[in-house]
């Protein structure tokens, strides 16, 4: 398991290797999409009550990351 942030972690047996919130089956691309569907961190939060507002701190910041070393490659 490679853990990426105290509360993120990748684990290829669970969730096909996606990012989760570490002790869930919570991926971090779930959390994205649920804000994206303009769901609020209380409304997550109310929903899964093993999600703590940390917990979509890493997810946002974990995107955040990928994002910025993630790198186009033209053909």
């Amino acid at each position: 398991m490679e853990q990426l942030s105290p509360y993120i972690s990748i684990n290829y047996d669970i969730r096909f290797g996606k990012p989760c919130i570490k002790g869930t089956r919570i991926a971090v691309g779930d959390i994205l999409q649920w804000l994206a569907d303009g769901k609020t961190k209380d409304e997550i939060m109310l929903d899964f009550p093993l999600i703590k507002k940390e917990h979509i701190s890493a997810a946002l910041g974990f995107a955040a990351k990928r994002e910025y070393i993630s790198m186009v490659v033209s053909v």
